[in-house]
């Protein structure tokens, strides 16, 4: 028996969050766990009179690439792919695992290769996607992997990733729109200042978020959603930080990770566990030094860790930084073949000063 709410999150990201429309070109990508989600949207598609595609990944075949593959392989990016980033108008990309660590013993090193072969290609998309041209989605199905993560049964898992959609709600539509007029409060709020200091017991930052755009996510790049973000000044960041959370990248768990910035550039780099892994990546290129994204987590509807960064970044009473590449439409100039969030708690008694004066204090702004 097929779960309802399946068909309805399909029903809001086709209408709410990607606006299909007839006439549009629409990917479907997920792995083939997620087939009742990619059944559901591609209906969704052909109802409005779009024309519907799909990318299904098999089980094990991330692994396979990254362990078999030459260097060659590695840095091959085909036309394909070039052409379907220059014309889809739609994308959807549904995340899900039969195993979340599958990639933990592979090379770094071949993993870096990969990356810095498809920047470019990642640039592409969000500039497309900036200049209105390409709309994006990234969201998740419940899988056993996931909920194990999480620490969950699959069963709460799934009650818990729909009620952080507000798919529990009567009309998940207008609850989004909801947030979206709190969170306009904020980003206009936000958009008066030009410096930040960020103080608490993992942190002392100052950042210049002077001439960026703050940009309100509330449903529309991921689902769930619920955060403000921008891209911060690429050569402002002076101070350290402690990330709370483990940070997690490639299937790779990396624990405790400390950073020390100096005129935007992470300087010092440790952590508990996984450090060889940190330092690898933040040398994948210049661009991986600097913030490109520096946002704070407004969905109250999430309060756990769960090891799943679409959820955890949007923790209420949180922030949290992408080491590498900025999206263009914040003002962000920093590019990368890296993009790397990074969770810090700030209901523990930290403070946010916006131009000098407190703006948010444990983990909610002060408007």
């Amino acid at each position: 028996m097929s779960d309802p709410r399946i068909e309805k999150l399909a029903k809001v990201l086709a209408h709410y969050s990607l606006k299909i429309k007839r006439g549009d070109l629409v990917r479907i990508a997920g792995p083939a766990l997620a087939e009742p989600l990619m059944r559901a949207m591609f209906v969704e598609a052909l109802d409005v009179g779009a024309y519907p595609f799909g990318r299904v990944m098999l089980q094990g075949q991330e692994e396979l690439y990254y362990r078999r593959a030459s260097d060659d392989q590695l840095k091959f990016v085909s036309e394909i792919d070039r052409l379907e980033m220059e014309r889809v108008d739609a994308t959807l990309t549904i995340l899900g695992k039969w195993n979340t660590r599958e990639l933990t013993s592979v090379d770094p090193q071949r993993i870096r290769l990969r990356r810095e072969a498809t920047r470019e290609l990642q640039h592409r998309f969000l500039e497309r996607a900036a200049k209105g041209e390409l709309r994006w989605c990234g969201t998740q199905y419940p899988t056993h992997a996931e909920a194990q993560d999480a620490e969950m049964s699959l069963s709460e898992y799934e009650d818990f990733v729909f009620t952080a959609g507000l798919l529990d709600r009567p009309d998940p539509v207008a609850a989004w729109e909801n947030v979206r007029g709190e969170q306009d409060r904020i980003t206009r709020f936000l958009g008066e200042k030009k410096s930040l200091k960020i103080k608490g017991p993992d942190v002392d930052l100052a950042i210049s978020v002077a001439g960026r755009t703050w940009v309100n996510a509330a449903g529309e790049y991921n689902f769930p959603d619920g955060e403000v973000f921008t891209g911060p000044v690429e050569d402002s960041v002076n101070g350290r930080v402690r990330f709370t959370y483990p940070g997690i990248y490639g299937g790779r768990e990396v624990e405790g990770v400390e950073l020390l910035f100096e005129q935007g550039k992470v300087t010092q780099a440790r952590a508990t566990k996984g450090e060889d892994f940190l330092h690898s990546m933040l040398d994948i290129d210049q661009g991986a030094r600097f913030l490109g994204e520096f946002a704070f987590g407004l969905n109250y509807n999430i309060q756990q860790f769960t090891r799943n960064i679409l959820f955890d970044e949007k923790i209420g009473g949180t922030l949290h930084m992408a080491l590498g590449l900025g999206y263009p439409e914040t003002g962000s100039k920093n590019v990368s073949g890296l993009h790397w969030d990074l969770i810090c708690d700030l209901r523990n008694g930290a403070e946010v000063l916006g131009d000098g004066e407190v703006i948010y204090r444990n983990g909610r702004f002060t408007l």
